[in-house]
């Protein structure tokens, strides 16, 4: 039914980009905020970006302020994090996400989520 597919990750070298992107299946994707998290190694998830259903307000953890920036693609059913600046303490697993209604920093509040992507940033 709902699938969400997150693809992107890979390694790269501290000052390097990224972009990784979220394709939606089996739900009205406009009607859904989306938010992106991450899992580092001995770390518990922790919320990254957020877009609300329009795409007209984001939000963002302090760490990646003016690093991150999340966007989505309604026509498209695609978010996406594009990554510049990259550092070594970004390394982690990372999730999009997907919620009915508005968007929030709290992963509980999730409704659908993806099968994660890999970000490997070597120093």
């Amino acid at each position: 039914q709902v699938q969400l597919v997150d693809s992107g990750g890979g390694l790269v070298q501290a000052g390097g980009s990224l972009r990784l992107s979220c394709a939606a299946s089996g739900l009205t994707f406009s009607r859904y905020a989306m938010g992106w998290f991450r899992q580092g190694p001995g770390k518990e998830r922790e919320f990254v970006a957020a877009i609300n259903r329009s795409g007209s307000s984001t939000e963002y953890v302090d760490s990646v302020k003016g690093r991150f920036t999340i966007s989505r693609d309604n026509a498209k059913n695609t978010v996406y994090l594009q990554m510049n600046s990259l550092k070594p303490e970004d390394s982690a697993v990372y999730y999009c996400a997907a919620r009915q209604g508005g968007f929030c920093v709290d992963l509980r509040r999730y409704d659908y989520w993806g099968q994660g992507t890999q970000v490997t940033v070597s120093s």
